[in-house]
């Protein structure tokens, strides 16, 4: 006989639900006291999770949307959005919808899908500081709260879950939680100190602390020439490669110069490497580079094209590319013994990637010498302060 399964739960005390009379009343004193400002853009995103094991792929989904961050790539159709079934380049899908994901991962996605994200464990922090960082995001629309918690300490059935925080109520210190598990409870105001409670369990998983993620769009300079994207369906093999694959490599190799070291790596890059770059190259009207020539300049190599103007007319640009020649190898495409090809090559993204690895990767090298060698060879210091910005986020991504 088949089980005729589970429809919702009955909300426990102390949460409040939302579309009561009592918790319409919070929600219109929080209103009217200015902390309800990030309410309007989570609730017009706002979702059901898709799968059981699924709560913090619809809550990164939810805040990602509601922050306009675009995902740069199609959803369905011509439309960019996004959805759970995106949110895969720190974890399969598969291992997320039997077992769930952890606090880091979810930091992980966020960060690798273009946000601005401050992960705090509960030991990383305190509940005033919560209080704090909770009051703030409530109060505007720039950024907004992820908080991992297990339910138990809210007298709710179930164990981890993620769920954005939709407002403060600073008299009662309340906390309005968007359930994704809409299925099981509504949206409900919670004490801010039992949701805290909830937040300083153990994740059983990892042995770590549960915790909260403030997420805000990403401001930053953009890169000298490209930055590394890890939304490609490539990346997770690329990750494997240079987590796993290269410490492998270097000990099982005997290697004893710079050079030998830097070949193990590079001469079995995955093929996905090159598809993994996003340009963002130097443009110039034509205009411009008449006058630049005229004053003595140098026309360097570049593409000619058009790019529509705001006004939606044509205008003629020259987009330039980094000139060099090389010879070919695994790292380019070539053609009659040269290398061809628009840059950054593969071999330009796998030194950005190398340069991100933690300094233990290397600790597989035998002999001593050559392993401070490389170690000092990949230091970061004296990089440009553009090329610092980029390292210094690619050494974010937890999985790296």
């Amino acid at each position: 006989m088949a089980s005729p399964g589970l429809y919702r739960r009955a909300l426990p005390s102390p949460a409040i639900e939302f579309a009561s009379r009592e918790g319409k009343k919070l929600f219109g004193e929080a209103l009217e006291r200015g902390t309800m400002e990030g309410f309007f853009k989570l609730i017009s995103y706002y979702q059901t999770q898709s799968e059981p094991a699924y709560c913090g792929l619809a809550t990164l989904s939810v805040v990602l949307n509601a922050l306009a961050i675009d995902p740069g790539r199609k959803w369905k159709g011509p439309w960019r959005w996004f959805d759970e079934s995106m949110l895969d380049c720190c974890e399969p899908l598969a291992k997320i919808k039997s077992e769930g994901i952890t606090f880091g991962k979810v930091a992980c996605l966020a960060r690798c899908n273009g946000a601005k994200v401050e992960a705090l464990r509960s030991d990383q922090s305190s509940a005033n500081d919560f209080r704090d960082r909770v009051f703030s995001c409530s109060s505007s629309e720039g950024c907004h709260v992820i908080v991992s918690y297990h339910r138990t300490p809210l007298n709710q059935t179930g164990i981890g879950h993620f769920s954005p925080v939709g407002g403060y109520h600073a008299e009662r210190d309340m906390v309005l939680v968007l359930d994704v598990a809409r299925f099981k409870y509504p949206p409900h105001w919670v004490p801010l100190t039992l949701l805290w409670e909830g937040m300083s369990t153990i994740d059983q998983t990892t042995g770590l602390r549960r915790g909260y993620m403030i997420i805000s769009r990403l401001n930053r300079a953009p890169s000298i020439l490209y930055t590394v994207s890890c939304r490609h369906q490539g990346w997770s093999s690329v990750a494997k490669f240079l987590t796993e694959d290269v410490p492998q490599l270097l000990k099982s190799e005997e290697l004893k110069d710079i050079q030998e070291a830097l070949s193990v790596v590079f001469k079995s890059p995955p093929s996905e490497l090159r598809r993994l770059i996003t340009w963002i190259a130097e443009v110039r009207r034509q205009e411009d580079w008449e006058s630049h020539i005229e004053r003595g300049g140098e026309r360097k190599a570049c593409y000619q094209g058009t790019v529509k103007t705001g006004g939606g007319s044509e205008q003629g640009v020259d987009v330039l590319v980094p000139f060099c020649q090389r010879e070919p190898s695994r790292l380019c495409l070539s053609n009659e013994g040269h290398c061809i090809g628009t840059h950054p090559s593969t071999a330009d993204v796998l030194t950005v990637l190398l340069l991100a690895l933690p300094s233990h990767t290397w600790s597989g090298i035998k002999e001593e010498k050559l392993r401070v060698e490389v170690l000092s060879l990949l230091t970061t210091e004296d990089l440009p302060p553009l090329l610092q910005e980029e390292e210094d986020e690619h050494n974010q991504w937890p999985f790296i």
